[in-house]
């Protein structure tokens, strides 16, 4: 399991995120705001008062909104292109 050691909520609906294993970086969460559990962060006041569990090492909010810390690690980890793809003069497949 991932643990989540630190968190920082932006009002542009970013979730800037550090794992236990040192990985870090930032989710956008602001197209959950149609969902059910997730309209009280229209108010972008409650979405920014994000904070770490660290009993359960993931992120949590007022009203009982957590994310698995998995969940969160796999989505950043997806979020990430691959460094030598973006190095100058070297081309995927090439």
């Amino acid at each position: 399991m991932h643990r989540v050691t630190d968190c920082k909520a932006s009002r542009d609906y970013t979730l800037w995120l550090k794992f236990e294993d040192g990985l870090e970086g930032s989710v956008f969460l602001g197209n959950l705001l149609d969902l059910g559990p997730f309209s009280a962060w229209r108010d972008v006041d409650q979405f920014c008062r994000a904070a770490v569990d660290t009993e359960a090492a993931t992120v949590v909010w007022d009203g009982g909104i957590q994310f698995d810390p998995d969940i969160l690690y796999q989505d950043l980890l997806s979020s990430r292109v691959p460094r030598e793809f973006n190095a100058p003069g070297v081309s995927p497949g090439g």
